[in-house]
């Protein structure tokens, strides 16, 4: 029992001996590095007989012991050994030294927004080039990009080789041959007589502008030839060249018709057997027709829907505006916005009805 405190004091007077010569700030980081440890200890009581230094205790030690010499170094009280304080500093030094170093933006420099806008819209605009083709375009225009560069825009937007894309859809050869495309089709009402009428209309895909050419009872195919031989006149006279005649598969529609359009130099083209979308502009101006007219008013007779068609068709066709024409009416331009300050807070709008108010339209005052 009496030998431990003689050990302690004898080493104690050493240690005490030894502080001797030490400056104050040496002094100072050394209670400094022994306080710390002391944390680092209490920290991990009872979670492991390892002592775990953390980066940024690995940081503060060696920041604080690298400016003492190796020799004040090994007589410290350390946890550790001195070359591990000094391995942690020159890895602290790495860190700095390649932060401070690194450039920027490592590789090559992004493409400019600009140039990646034109390369994606060659491709939508031209489904069947590849990344050569497009590239060969760029160089046309004196825009200085690698082949590798517009391969790359193409896989990270999700486009799939040419090949691939250049399938046409229906959709799209609609799109393209709208100029030259009409579509037609029968739909039915009933009238409060009781009596069924069928209905035939033609739409043009390009103007969406609707005719119609008559209602029946009995569609029979002396009268579908008839209207269609009244629809080649009147698209005569208001200079459409229609090529194509898209129709279903309705047993109205006679053979003669087809030869009397084909002679005039436009092709039919029947949709596919229960495939309403082929002919998606004609069913959607029905659907049209039927919840902004017939839905909405009590038709008498043929003759009442005669007059009721003949209106709607007016209404569609001058003033009824259109997303697909920048909400445009087919016979009337889009107008010019208002920019005039007095115009806007003054306005003067005058409603005129049509077909006793199911209808409205509306016009600036002269």
């Amino acid at each position: 029992m009496l030998l431990r405190p003689a050990y302690l004091t004898v080493t104690n007077t050493f240690a005490a001996l030894r502080l001797l010569p030490l400056g104050d700030q040496d002094k100072d980081i050394e209670i400094l590095a022994l306080r710390h440890q002391i944390r680092v200890l209490e920290r991990q009581l009872g979670a492991d007989t390892r002592v775990r230094f953390a980066p940024e205790d690995r940081a503060f030690l060696a920041a604080l012991l690298v400016s003492l010499p190796r020799e004040v170094l090994r007589r410290l009280r350390l946890l550790v050994r001195p070359d591990r304080v000094l391995r942690w500093h020159r890895d602290l030094m790495k860190r700095r030294h390649a932060r401070t170093c690194r450039p920027k933006r490592p590789g090559r420099p992004p493409t400019v927004h600009s140039i990646r806008a034109l390369i994606l819209r060659l491709v939508r605009e031209n489904p069947g080039w590849g990344y050569r083709r497009v590239h060969g375009e760029l160089s046309t225009l004196d825009i200085k990009v690698a082949p590798s560069t517009v391969w790359e825009i193409l896989k990270q937007e999700g486009l799939e080789p040419a090949p691939e894309r250049a399938s046409t859809t229906w959709a799209d050869f609609l799109r393209s041959q709208a100029d030259a495309l009409l579509a037609a089709d029968f739909f039915e009402t009933i009238t409060l007589n009781g009596q069924r009428q069928y209905i035939l209309a033609v739409i043009e895909h390009a103007t969406r502008r609707v005719r119609v050419l008559g209602t029946t009872a009995h569609p029979s195919a002396n009268w579908v030839t008839q209207a269609m031989k009244n629809l080649v006149m009147d698209l005569d006279d208001a200079g459409c060249r229609a090529r194509f005649l898209l129709r279903d598969r309705d047993g109205k529609f006679p053979a003669l018709m087809d030869a009397i359009l084909a002679e005039t130099g436009i092709k039919t083209v029947p949709t596919g057997i229960q495939m309403p979308r082929m002919n998606s502009i004609t069913e959607r101006w029905v659907q049209s027709c039927r919840h902004e007219l017939l839905d909405r008013c009590l038709v008498w007779n043929e003759r009442h829907l005669r007059h009721t068609l003949r209106e709607y068709e007016r209404f569609y066709n001058q003033h009824r505006a259109h997303q697909a024409l920048n909400q445009a009416a087919p016979l009337r331009p889009a107008p010019d916005a208002i920019t005039d300050p007095e115009r806007i807070t003054d306005l003067n709008i005058r409603r005129r009805d049509r077909l006793g108010g199911v209808l409205h339209e509306y016009s600036h005052t002269a």
